[in-house]
This record gives C-alpha cells, structure tokens and sequence, in this order.
C-alpha cells in the first residue's frame, strides 16, 4: 500500500492527458500569434533599402477635384425709354458730360426737344460754351438753327457772343446765314457791336448779308459805330465791313449817316476809313 504522502504527489502531479492538452493549446497560441506577426509585417514591409518602421502607411486620400467655375449672370441694364433718353441728354448737357450726351444719344434721345427756356440740347450747350457737347450734338444730327424761347439759335448765339469754335461747326453743319434774332438782325450785326473781328470775318467769309438792317433800324455798321467804343477792334471791324461792301450811305432811323455818327463820337479813324469808302463807293443800280 504506498504511504499518505506518496497519495498526495501523485494527485499533484497532471495526468498525461492534460500535459497533451496543454501543448495542444499552447501550440495553438504560437500559431496564431505567428498568424497575425505575419499579417502586420505584409501590411509594414519597407521598399528596399528602407528601414523598417511601424507606423501605418497613410490612407489613400482622393485629392479634392477642382470645381469647373460658373460663370456669374450678367446684369443686362433695362433700356431707356425715349422720355428717359431725352433728359438724361439735357442733365448731361447741364453736367458738361460728354460720355453721358453720347450715351443718351445712342439710346434714343430727341436731340430737338425743349428744356428749360425752350431751349434744345444744342442751343444750352452752346450758351454754356461747351464746344466737346456741341460737336457730339451737331454730329448726332441737331439742327443749329432751332431756336429758344428768345429766338437764339446756336449759329446766332454763338456769331453774336464771339464762340468761334462753336460758330463755325453751326456753319459746317447748315446753319442758315440770313437767320435774324428776336431784334431783327443777322448774326453779323451783334458781333460788329461786340468787336468780334475773327467772328465778324468768319460770318462775312460765310456770306451773311452786310448791309441787313435790323429793327431799330441799325445795320452792321451803325452798331459798330454806335454802339462801340472806337477803339482799335472796332476800327478793324469797320474795315472788314466796308470791304465786304458795307454802305457808308445807309442812314440811321434818324436819318443820320454813318460818317456823322462816328464824328459825333471822336471816332477819327472811323471817320477816315469812311471818308476813304465815301469817295470810292458806287451805289448799287
């Protein structure tokens, strides 16, 4: 019979089935371990020559594509009316806007319709002196002889005042040379008043009648004698007018002949070049 002890070793002692078992599980453990050591290292092997290491190789990032770009709508600006042409023409004229005139007239503006005074587009830009507007105007096709509520056209505001720029695109574009303002006269005789000596060769050269007699009655002559100061403008004025055959003979409403008049008022050398046209004149048949 063996002893206790003997009894208790061998019930410590595993039986052979459970050492088989054990190596069995054991033997399972490395392989799968050997398994997923394998797996990882397929998933992290470097290139050649490239050291290993264990971080994981980055996602694969699809790059972003680049949005085809939409053109924005454009704002198509609403055409004006024939109404809203018209003014905007007359509040560029009174801006001295010359983009603007244009713009108005390519959008259909009436270049003859009546502002303020019953002035056109052409006759306020005249009065102003505004020779970049008129040239738009008078080339767009406005007529230089339409007249204001006091009967100035362009062509005679412009003759009278002297804006020889101005008068002389009138006179390019058919301003009518006998066209008389609300005194009765033609263009020629208020200028001879002023002393306008370019203006007054201008309008003689362009065949304004030197010898019209306005409402007063004056002619050329008689304003310039009149209504001038004698001085070295008017003297050449005179002398354009005469040679342009102004009459030395045609009396005033008085009846009181140019030469008088110049003597009356010390206007000597007035009074000589008449003298020179009393002597040489020959009266029309």
């Amino acid at each position: 019979m063996p002893c206790d002890s003997e009894v208790r070793t061998r019930a410590r002692e595993p039986s052979t089935e459970s050492r088989r078992r054990a190596r069995l599980r054991r033997a399972s453990l490395v392989a799968g371990c050997l398994a997923v050591i394998a797996v990882v290292a397929g998933c992290t092997a470097p290139g050649d020559g490239a050291e290993a290491t264990d971080v994981p190789s980055a996602p694969n990032v699809t790059e972003p594509t680049t949005a085809t770009e939409v053109p924005m709508p454009t704002t198509t600006r609403p055409a004006m009316s024939p109404e809203e042409a018209t003014a905007a023409l007359h509040a560029a004229v009174a801006a001295d806007d010359v983009a603007g005139v244009t713009s108005a007239i390519e959008a259909g503006a009436d270049l003859e319709a009546r502002g303020a005074g019953g002035a056109t587009a052409l006759v306020v830009a005249t009065k102003a002196n505004r020779v970049a507007i008129a040239r738009v105007l008078l080339e767009a096709g406005a007529d230089p002889n339409a007249t204001d509520d006091i009967s100035d056209s362009a062509f005679l505001y412009a003759g009278a005042e002297g804006l020889d720029e101005i008068l002389v695109m009138t006179l390019a574009h058919g301003a009518d040379v006998t066209s008389t303002n609300r005194f009765g006269g033609t263009a020629l005789i208020p200028a001879s008043e002023h002393g306008h000596v370019e203006t007054v060769r201008i309008l003689i050269e362009a065949g304004v009648p030197v010898n019209h007699i306005n409402n007063v009655p004056w002619t050329a002559l008689h304003e310039a004698i009149v209504l001038g100061d004698g001085g070295p403008d008017q003297v050449e004025v005179v002398r354009l007018l005469l040679g342009a055959g102004a009459d030395p003979t045609i009396p005033d409403g008085a009846g009181v002949p140019p030469r008088r008049l110049a003597a009356d008022r010390g206007f000597d050398e007035i009074v000589a070049l008449l003298d020179v046209a009393l002597l040489t004149w020959d009266a029309p048949a």
